[in-house]
């Protein structure tokens, strides 16, 4: 089906960047953004000056572009001395475990609450909220009680039941937004077609949702990998360690190696990366793929 001159108007593209602007528009975007990027990048690479600056020194000059003997024997020295492979190991295992689970309840209960009305369903939806205004220091003291009377203290699973159970009521209303924005006349099509609940929602509704999949889990991943409070309570056992849990042993009383912090910090954030690069193209991408037919 042809669009129409009215629908493309629907789209305001005053707002967008285009290389025909004029050229005090271009430069003050390009100035914009290489010193916003600066502004972003330096704390990381902060961060590397200081895993690459010898041990006997404290932090780098932070007008330094490059530390006087540099050196990778902090990435060497912290690899050797801590178990750092075992603690990626468990930060992974209990993210990635906690992050599916937590999206795909998150995505029924948001269907459901999008598409469905039943008695309690606003009360519920505030009740989801409410959950988030409680600061996590609260939950910590019935967090420690609950998971030591399931057997569950110290134990990677101590972190996955929490990591769930606090992110499930973000994540619901977040992915309730889009499928609020999916018009029902696609399902309604799809059950004149003889299509059921489940297959409409998973061939129909959930191709279209691909977004809202990718920042959840995104959102949630990041949560969960970089979490310290709970994971601080809950497990005491090294080989139990967490990431963030294993860079607080490179603290003394006395003294911090700050340079093997910081090469362990810098690979820390690896995975993430990763991560977020398989799955940033379906956020700016498929958001009404299939929706409309020619």
């Amino acid at each position: 089906m042809a669009t129409t001159k009215k629908e493309k108007k629907l789209i305001d593209r005053s707002f967008f960047f285009d290389r025909k602007d004029s050229t005090a528009t271009l430069i003050y975007v390009y100035v914009s953004l290489i010193v916003m990027s600066i502004i972003s990048a330096y704390p990381i690479y902060y961060i590397f000056l200081s895993s690459i600056t010898p041990g006997d020194k404290i932090m780098p000059d932070p007008f330094s572009l490059w530390p006087d003997h540099a050196t990778v024997n902090n990435y060497i020295e912290a690899f050797k001395t801590k178990p750092i492979f075992l603690w990626m190991f468990n930060s992974l295992v209990v993210s990635l475990v906690s992050t599916l689970v937590a999206v795909i309840c998150a995505l029924l209960a948001g269907y459901g609450l999008s598409r469905y009305r039943f008695p309690m369903r606003w009360p519920l939806m505030i009740l989801l909220l409410v959950t988030q205004m409680f600061p996590a220091p609260m939950i910590l003291l019935p967090l420690y009680i609950l998971m030591g009377k399931l057997g569950l203290m110290n134990h990677l699973m101590a972190l996955t039941v929490p990591y769930v159970a606090t992110s499930i009521p973000f994540t619901t209303w977040l992915v309730k937004g889009f499928f609020d924005t999916i018009p029902r006349s696609l399902e309604e099509s799809a059950y004149i077609d003889g299509a059921g609940v489940l297959t409409t929602f998973f061939r129909v509704v959930m191709p279209l949702v691909q977004p809202a999949i990718a920042v959840s889990a995104i959102f949630t991943f990041l949560g969960f990998w970089s979490e310290y409070i709970v994971a601080r309570v809950v497990i005491m056992s090294e080989k139990f360690y967490t990431l963030p849990l294993g860079l607080m042993l490179f603290r003394g009383e006395h003294n911090t190696k700050w340079g093997q912090y910081s090469a362990v910090a810098l690979v820390t954030t690896i995975p993430v990366l990763i991560i977020f690069t398989m799955l940033s193209k379906q956020i700016v991408g498929n958001l009404t793929l299939g929706s409309l037919k020619d």
